[in-house]
């Protein structure tokens, strides 16, 4: 692969709110992973998670904004316009949309614990790398878990994490990161309405170009 195509890691979620955790472990991914830019596909519905609660995109988009500022981490919501409602129709649209990209998926190990849940996930494995980046309390149940037991002989080891371009899929790395107790579910806990901020504001996509709404 030639070093002109850019590389990307794609860390989907509901970013409800976005914060500092989020922030802290993209750019250790873009450190050990070589990234040129991180993309936050922030999703218009998760389908594990329950809509209630769920503050409204635009406030979701606006505030990963923000919180990604002065970084390269592009905060979207692209999905919206891919009309794409599972990770596995969205990495398939993404890879089509922007065939001079290479891109990588990025999940805490609170997502490996769960990812056999997931749609097709098996066909997200085969489409392109993954790294797990650890996450506290959580590792232990993300290494036995359904997923991980196919997973694993797929494993690279970590210090060849930036060449995984060249890696042939299936491919899964494992990422050690120091703890970061922080999480949406706490922060909302703290400030139920943390969204009302943003709900006045507009806010255009940084890929489609498009105002969200």
């Amino acid at each position: 692969m030639t070093r002109g195509m850019t590389r990307i890691g794609l860390l989907g979620g509901s970013f409800n709110p976005a914060h500092g955790g989020h922030r802290a472990i993209s750019l250790f991914a873009l450190e050990a992973l070589d990234l040129d830019e991180i993309w936050w596909l922030v999703s218009p519905g998760n389908p594990l998670k329950p809509a209630r609660g769920m503050a409204p995109l635009p406030a979701r988009l606006a505030h990963a904004r923000k919180v990604a500022r002065r970084a390269p981490i592009r905060a979207t919501a692209i999905e919206r316009e891919l009309r794409t409602r599972y990770t596995v129709d969205t990495l398939g649209a993404l890879t089509r949309r922007y065939p001079r990209h290479r891109f990588i998926w990025l999940m805490g190990a609170d997502n490996l614990g769960q990812f056999g849940q997931w749609r097709n996930w098996r066909g997200i494995a085969r489409r392109m790398p993954i790294a797990v980046i650890a996450r506290p309390g959580y590792d232990d149940d993300a290494r036995g878990s359904a997923a991980m037991s196919w997973l694993r002989r797929f494993v690279r080891p970590a210090r060849q994490s930036a060449d995984w371009t060249n890696w042939r899929v299936p491919a899964l790395v494992l990422l050690r990161f120091r703890p970061d107790p922080r999480s949406a579910t706490l922060l909302r806990q703290a400030d139920p309405l943390w969204h009302r901020e943003y709900e006045a504001m507009r806010v255009r996509d940084p890929l489609t170009r498009r105002y969200v709404i």
